[in-house]
C-alpha cells in the first residue's frame, strides 16, 4: 500500500511539474556567438497601465512561454487611456507588478518607460531607468536629460510610422540630432511590429545608433503573432554575461541584431557570426562512385534561413537558392568535379541585412569524411 501511495504521489508530482512548465512549442532559441551570450529581448511592450490590453503578469507569462531572456514594460508616460479605471499616480506600478511575477522565474525585467510626443520629437523608449516619475515633464528635452541622469539607454520608436511620417520614411529632425549630440539618444527601431524600415537601418549605420527590433505589443502575443504563424520581433543582445548590467553595456556598445521570423538585421560584426553559428554541418561525404559531395546542414536557430550559392561549384538536383527551416535540416549536393578533402561552403544569407539591400556572404570550412 505504501508503494502504491508513493507511486501515486510521484505521478501527481510529475503532472504538476508538466503543467507548471512555461516553455511552449513556440519557444525561441538562438546560438551564442564567440565571446558573448545571445540574450533574446523585447524592450517595447505595453499593458493596461498605458494603452495595452493585458495585465503586466500576462507579459511575464508570455515571455516565459517564448523562452525570452528579458522584457521591458515601456508604458506611455503621457498617454494613459485607462487612467479612470486603473488610477496609478506612480508610473513605476507596471514594472513593480512584473518584477513580483518574475521573481521566482529566470526572466530579466528591464525598468523602462515610453516618452510619447508628436513629431518631430516622436516616441522614444528609455530603458534601464531607476524611476519613471521624474521623466514625466512638460518639456520633452527635460525628459531626455532626466533619462540621461538615470544612465538610461534611449531608443527611437517606429521612426517610419506613417501616422507621424505619412511617407513612411523616418525624418532625422534637429531634435533627434541634438539628442544624439548630447548622448541622450542611443538606438533606433529598424523593426517595429511587422514593419522593417530600410531607411531606419540607414540612419542607424550613419548615426552609429544601436539596431533594435521590438513587438510594440498591445494585445496578446498569441493573437497578434503566434496564431498568424509568426514569432514576435525581438532584439538579440550580445552580452558578456546573462544579467542586466551586461545587457545594458551591450546595448550602449551596439552589440545587437534585430530579428523577425526569417529576417535578421544587424551590423556585420555581429550578424555574420550569428548566421555562421546558426548552421552546423552534420555530415559531409561523397555519394558512392561520384564526385558529388552530399552535405547535411542543421539550423539550430528559430529563424528559417534563406541562402544563395556563392561557390565556384554548382548544386546537383537543387536550386542555387534554398531555405533551411527553423530548427530543421537541409541536404546539399555539391558538384565538386573532383574529390576534395576540404571545401569552403560559401553562401549569401539573402534573408539577412547588414545595410539596406546588402546581405552578407558567410563561409563554413567543411572537412570531407573518408
Amino acid at each position: 500500500m505504501k508503494n502504491f501511495v508513493l507511486a501515486f504521489a510521484l505521478l501527481i508530482g510529475c503532472q504538476s511539474f508538466a503543467q507548471h512548465s512555461h516553455i511552449s512549442e513556440h519557444a525561441l532559441t538562438y546560438p551564442n556567438i564567440d565571446g558573448y551570450v545571445s540574450l533574446k529581448a523585447d524592450l517595447h511592450i505595453h499593458t493596461v497601465f498605458s494603452d495595452g490590453n493585458v495585465w503586466p503578469t500576462i507579459r511575464v507569462q508570455e515571455a516565459l512561454r517564448e523562452n525570452l531572456d528579458a522584457i521591458s514594460l515601456t508604458e506611455h508616460l503621457e498617454y494613459q487611456p485607462h487612467l479612470d479605471d486603473i488610477p496609478h499616480p506612480d508610473r513605476n506600478r507596471s514594472y513593480n507588478l512584473a518584477m513580483a511575477e518574475a521573481k521566482e522565474h529566470d526572466l530579466l525585467i528591464v525598468h523602462g518607460s515610453e516618452i510619447t510626443r508628436s513629431a518631430p520629437m516622436g516616441h522614444n523608449n528609455a530603458v534601464f531607468i531607476k524611476d519613471a516619475n521624474p521623466l514625466l515633464t512638460e518639456k520633452a528635452e527635460k525628459s531626455f536629460s532626466e533619462a540621461k541622469k538615470q544612465h538610461a539607454f534611449v531608443f527611437w520608436n517606429h521612426p517610419a510610422w506613417y501616422a507621424q511620417n505619412p511617407k513612411g520614411n523616418p525624418i532625422l529632425s534637429d531634435f533627434q540630432k541634438e539628442r544624439i549630440k548630447k548622448g541622450e539618444l542611443h538606438g533606433i527601431e529598424v523593426i517595429n511590429s511587422v514593419d522593417y524600415s530600410e531607411e531606419s537601418l540607414a540612419l542607424a549605420l550613419d548615426q552609429n545608433l544601436t539596431i533594435m527590433g521590438t513587438s510594440d505589443i498591445h494585445g496578446l502575443i498569441d493573437w497578434d503573432y503566434t496564431e498568424k504563424g509568426h514569432d514576435r520581433p525581438i532584439t538579440l543582445v550580445f552580452a558578456k554575461e546573462r544579467n542586466l548590467e551586461s545587457m545594458q553595456e551591450a546595448l550602449f556598445a551596439g552589440r545587437t541584431v534585430a530579428v523577425y521570423n526569417s529576417l535578421l538585421v544587424g551590423k556585420a560584426e555581429f550578424l555574420n557570426p550569428l548566421v555562421k553559428a546558426s548552421i552546423e554541418v552534420i555530415s559531409a561525404k561523397y555519394i558512392a562512385d561520384t564526385q558529388i559531395l552530399e552535405v547535411q546542414l542543421q539550423n539550430i536557430s528559430s529563424s528559417a534561413l534563406l541562402f544563395e550559392n556563392q561557390m565556384e561549384y554548382s548544386f546537383y538536383s537543387s536550386s542555387p537558392v534554398f531555405e533551411i527551416p527553423a530548427l530543421g535540416t537541409y541536404t546539399l549536393r555539391i558538384k565538386t568535379l573532383e574529390e576534395k578533402k576540404t571545401i569552403d561552403l560559401k553562401l549569401e544569407a539573402i534573408g539577412a541585412f547588414t545595410a539596406p539591400k546588402t546581405s552578407p556572404v558567410i563561409s563554413w570550412q567543411i572537412s570531407v569524411e573518408e
